[in-house]
Protein backbone atom coordinates (compact mmCIF):
# COMPACT_ATOMS: atom_id res chain seq x y z
CA UNK A 1 0.00 0.00 0.00
CA UNK A 2 0.82 3.57 -0.82
CA UNK A 3 1.44 6.25 1.69
CA UNK A 4 -1.62 8.79 1.16
CA UNK A 5 -0.79 10.66 4.22
CA UNK A 6 2.56 11.59 6.05
CA UNK A 7 2.77 13.59 8.71
CA UNK A 8 6.27 15.25 9.57
CA UNK A 9 7.42 17.07 13.17
CA UNK A 10 4.01 18.24 13.59
CA UNK A 11 4.23 20.90 16.17
CA UNK A 12 1.22 22.76 17.81
CA UNK A 13 1.46 24.89 20.91
CA UNK A 14 -1.41 27.51 22.38
CA UNK A 15 0.32 30.36 24.28
CA UNK A 16 3.70 28.39 26.05
CA UNK A 17 1.55 25.25 26.09
CA UNK A 18 3.34 22.53 23.75
CA UNK A 19 -0.36 20.23 22.65
CA UNK A 20 1.45 18.27 20.17
CA UNK A 21 5.09 17.67 19.92
CA UNK A 22 7.08 16.87 16.98
CA UNK A 23 4.68 14.36 15.98
CA UNK A 24 5.60 11.89 13.08
CA UNK A 25 3.14 9.70 11.46
CA UNK A 26 2.31 8.21 8.10
CA UNK A 27 -0.85 6.42 7.13
CA UNK A 28 -1.12 3.86 4.05
CA UNK A 29 -4.07 4.07 1.14
CA UNK A 30 -6.80 1.91 2.73
CA UNK A 31 -5.61 1.64 6.42
CA UNK A 32 -7.12 2.46 9.53
CA UNK A 33 -5.64 4.11 12.47
CA UNK A 34 -6.93 4.07 15.75
CA UNK A 35 -5.20 7.02 18.24
CA UNK A 36 -5.77 6.58 22.39
CA UNK A 37 -5.19 8.69 24.87
CA UNK A 38 -5.83 10.29 28.68
CA UNK A 39 -8.39 13.36 28.08
CA UNK A 40 -6.13 16.90 27.09
CA UNK A 41 -3.13 14.64 25.32
CA UNK A 42 -3.74 16.53 22.38
CA UNK A 43 -5.71 13.64 20.30
CA UNK A 44 -8.62 15.71 18.89
CA UNK A 45 -5.91 18.73 17.91
CA UNK A 46 -3.82 16.55 16.25
CA UNK A 47 -7.18 15.66 13.67
CA UNK A 48 -7.83 19.45 13.22
CA UNK A 49 -4.11 20.13 12.66
CA UNK A 50 -4.67 17.34 9.49
CA UNK A 51 -7.78 18.62 8.61
CA UNK A 52 -6.51 21.87 8.34
CA UNK A 53 -9.18 23.12 10.76
CA UNK A 54 -5.98 24.35 13.01
CA UNK A 55 -2.87 25.92 12.06
CA UNK A 56 0.28 24.23 12.55
CA UNK A 57 3.54 25.70 14.40
CA UNK A 58 6.03 23.21 12.93
CA UNK A 59 6.52 20.34 10.86
CA UNK A 60 4.40 19.60 7.84
CA UNK A 61 1.28 17.45 6.65
CA UNK A 62 1.53 15.72 3.35
CA UNK A 63 -1.67 14.72 1.66
CA UNK A 64 -0.62 12.54 -1.50
CA UNK A 65 2.44 14.81 -1.21
CA UNK A 66 1.14 17.84 -1.01
CA UNK A 67 1.55 20.26 1.89
CA UNK A 68 -1.59 20.89 3.81
CA UNK A 69 -1.13 24.48 4.97
CA UNK A 70 -4.38 26.57 6.11
CA UNK A 71 -2.66 29.34 6.07
CA UNK A 72 -1.94 29.61 2.36
CA UNK A 73 -5.94 29.88 1.49
CA UNK A 74 -6.34 25.92 0.23
CA UNK A 75 -8.43 25.25 3.11
CA UNK A 76 -11.61 24.05 1.27
CA UNK A 77 -9.74 21.79 -1.48
CA UNK A 78 -8.44 20.27 1.79
CA UNK A 79 -11.26 19.62 3.01
CA UNK A 80 -12.73 18.44 -0.47
CA UNK A 81 -10.05 15.34 -0.12
CA UNK A 82 -9.87 15.13 4.24
CA UNK A 83 -13.75 14.18 5.57
CA UNK A 84 -14.23 14.87 9.14
CA UNK A 85 -16.67 14.07 11.48
CA UNK A 86 -17.23 15.38 14.77
CA UNK A 87 -18.73 14.07 18.41
CA UNK A 88 -21.17 17.41 18.09
CA UNK A 89 -22.89 16.05 14.97
CA UNK A 90 -22.61 19.67 13.27
CA UNK A 91 -25.67 19.52 11.41
CA UNK A 92 -27.41 22.20 10.09
CA UNK A 93 -30.44 22.10 12.51
CA UNK A 94 -32.79 23.78 10.03
CA UNK A 95 -32.54 22.11 6.97
CA UNK A 96 -33.06 18.47 6.47
CA UNK A 97 -30.78 15.43 6.58
CA UNK A 98 -30.98 15.46 2.73
CA UNK A 99 -30.29 19.19 2.62
CA UNK A 100 -27.68 18.78 4.97
CA UNK A 101 -25.75 15.90 2.82
CA UNK A 102 -26.10 17.72 -0.62
CA UNK A 103 -25.35 21.46 0.41
CA UNK A 104 -21.08 20.78 0.42
CA UNK A 105 -21.11 19.06 -2.90
CA UNK A 106 -22.87 21.43 -4.59
CA UNK A 107 -21.41 24.37 -3.33
CA UNK A 108 -17.72 23.10 -3.07
CA UNK A 109 -17.66 20.44 -5.85
CA UNK A 110 -20.62 22.23 -7.78
CA UNK A 111 -22.26 18.78 -8.26
CA UNK A 112 -25.84 19.30 -9.91
CA UNK A 113 -28.99 18.70 -7.44
CA UNK A 114 -30.09 15.76 -9.01
CA UNK A 115 -26.75 14.00 -8.94
CA UNK A 116 -25.91 15.15 -5.37
CA UNK A 117 -29.41 13.89 -4.13
CA UNK A 118 -29.38 10.59 -5.84
CA UNK A 119 -25.21 9.87 -4.02
CA UNK A 120 -27.35 10.87 -0.87
CA UNK A 121 -30.18 8.60 -1.13
CA UNK A 122 -27.86 5.67 -1.88
CA UNK A 123 -25.82 6.23 1.03
CA UNK A 124 -29.19 6.89 3.55
CA UNK A 125 -30.33 3.33 2.70
CA UNK A 126 -26.55 2.02 3.40
CA UNK A 127 -26.78 2.89 6.72
CA UNK A 128 -30.64 2.43 7.30
CA UNK A 129 -31.43 6.41 7.35
CA UNK A 130 -33.50 6.60 3.64
CA UNK A 131 -36.98 6.99 5.84
CA UNK A 132 -35.17 10.06 7.95
CA UNK A 133 -34.34 12.02 4.40
CA UNK A 134 -36.83 14.71 5.19
CA UNK A 135 -36.72 15.08 8.93
CA UNK A 136 -35.26 17.68 10.70
CA UNK A 137 -31.82 16.92 12.98
CA UNK A 138 -34.53 17.13 16.18
CA UNK A 139 -36.30 14.42 14.87
CA UNK A 140 -33.70 11.92 15.18
CA UNK A 141 -31.32 9.86 18.00
CA UNK A 142 -27.91 10.65 18.72
CA UNK A 143 -27.04 7.60 16.95
CA UNK A 144 -28.96 8.35 13.94
CA UNK A 145 -27.17 12.06 13.93
CA UNK A 146 -23.83 10.77 14.01
CA UNK A 147 -24.69 8.12 10.90
CA UNK A 148 -25.85 11.00 9.18
CA UNK A 149 -22.75 12.81 9.67
CA UNK A 150 -20.79 10.18 8.74
CA UNK A 151 -22.63 9.78 4.97
CA UNK A 152 -22.89 13.58 4.70
CA UNK A 153 -18.54 13.15 4.67
CA UNK A 154 -18.87 10.48 2.46
CA UNK A 155 -20.42 12.80 -0.18
CA UNK A 156 -17.57 14.80 -0.56
CA UNK A 157 -15.79 11.03 -1.50
CA UNK A 158 -12.57 12.20 0.74
CA UNK A 159 -9.19 10.60 0.41
CA UNK A 160 -8.83 10.16 4.27
CA UNK A 161 -11.35 9.90 6.80
CA UNK A 162 -11.10 11.52 10.07
CA UNK A 163 -13.22 10.33 13.24
CA UNK A 164 -13.24 12.64 16.61
CA UNK A 165 -14.76 10.97 19.33
CA UNK A 166 -17.82 10.12 16.96
CA UNK A 167 -19.69 8.38 20.25
CA UNK A 168 -18.73 9.86 23.17
CA UNK A 169 -22.03 12.15 22.89
CA UNK A 170 -24.33 8.56 23.09
CA UNK A 171 -26.03 6.90 25.06
CA UNK A 172 -25.02 2.92 25.23
CA UNK A 173 -27.18 1.77 23.12
CA UNK A 174 -26.70 4.10 20.79
CA UNK A 175 -22.77 3.10 19.87
CA UNK A 176 -23.15 0.30 18.36
CA UNK A 177 -25.22 1.34 15.31
CA UNK A 178 -22.59 3.91 14.66
CA UNK A 179 -19.65 1.60 14.90
CA UNK A 180 -21.28 -0.76 12.68
CA UNK A 181 -21.14 1.90 10.02
CA UNK A 182 -17.55 2.44 10.78
CA UNK A 183 -16.74 -1.36 10.60
CA UNK A 184 -18.36 -1.35 7.08
CA UNK A 185 -16.22 1.52 5.99
CA UNK A 186 -12.89 -0.30 7.09
CA UNK A 187 -14.21 -3.66 5.29
CA UNK A 188 -14.30 -1.72 2.15
CA UNK A 189 -11.08 -0.49 2.16
CA UNK A 190 -11.68 3.35 3.33
CA UNK A 191 -8.35 5.25 4.38
CA UNK A 192 -9.32 6.91 8.44
CA UNK A 193 -7.80 7.99 11.07
CA UNK A 194 -9.82 7.44 14.63
CA UNK A 195 -9.59 9.24 17.73
CA UNK A 196 -12.05 7.02 20.40
CA UNK A 197 -12.21 5.88 24.16
CA UNK A 198 -14.01 2.59 23.15
CA UNK A 199 -11.44 0.19 23.00
CA UNK A 200 -13.48 -3.21 21.93
CA UNK A 201 -14.10 -1.27 18.72
CA UNK A 202 -10.77 0.50 18.49
CA UNK A 203 -9.79 -3.34 19.10
CA UNK A 204 -12.01 -4.58 16.41
CA UNK A 205 -11.59 -2.23 13.43
CA UNK A 206 -7.61 -0.96 13.75
CA UNK A 207 -5.06 -1.74 11.13
CA UNK A 208 -2.69 0.03 13.48
CA UNK A 209 -3.19 1.10 17.16
CA UNK A 210 -1.03 4.89 18.06
CA UNK A 211 -0.79 5.83 21.99
CA UNK A 212 -0.45 9.71 22.87
CA UNK A 213 0.19 10.89 25.83
CA UNK A 214 2.06 14.53 26.69
CA UNK A 215 1.61 15.48 23.01
CA UNK A 216 3.93 12.73 21.73
CA UNK A 217 3.27 9.44 20.15
CA UNK A 218 4.55 6.90 23.23
CA UNK A 219 4.04 3.65 21.67
CA UNK A 220 2.63 2.16 18.16
CA UNK A 221 1.88 -1.33 17.09
CA UNK A 222 -0.86 -3.82 15.80
CA UNK A 223 -3.74 -3.95 17.78
CA UNK A 224 -3.11 -7.87 19.18
CA UNK A 225 0.50 -6.46 20.17
CA UNK A 226 -0.76 -3.02 21.45
CA UNK A 227 -3.24 -4.61 23.77
CA UNK A 228 -1.56 -7.72 24.57
CA UNK A 229 1.51 -7.00 25.40
CA UNK A 230 2.03 -3.17 25.70
CA UNK A 231 5.87 -2.27 25.78
CA UNK A 232 5.98 0.62 28.08
CA UNK A 233 4.65 1.53 31.38
CA UNK A 234 2.54 4.54 30.46
CA UNK A 235 0.35 2.38 27.99
CA UNK A 236 0.23 -0.37 30.23
CA UNK A 237 -1.48 1.88 33.03
CA UNK A 238 -3.61 3.03 30.90
CA UNK A 239 -5.18 -0.24 29.44
CA UNK A 240 -5.33 -1.35 33.07
CA UNK A 241 -7.86 1.48 33.64
CA UNK A 242 -10.38 0.00 30.76
CA UNK A 243 -12.13 -3.06 30.57
CA UNK A 244 -12.35 -4.94 27.19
Amino acid sequence: MDEILSIKNLTKTFDDFVVLDHINMDVKKGEVVVIVGPSGCGKSTFLRCINAFEKIDDGSVLLSGESINPSKGKQNKTREKVGMVFQSYELFPHKTVLQNMILAPMKVKKVKKKDAEKEALVLLERVGLLSKKDSYPHQLSGGQKQRVAIVRALMMNPEVLLLDEITAALDPEMVREVLDVVINLAKEGRTMVIVTHEMLFAKAVADRMIFIDGGRIVEEGDPVSFFENPQTERLKKFLNSFTY
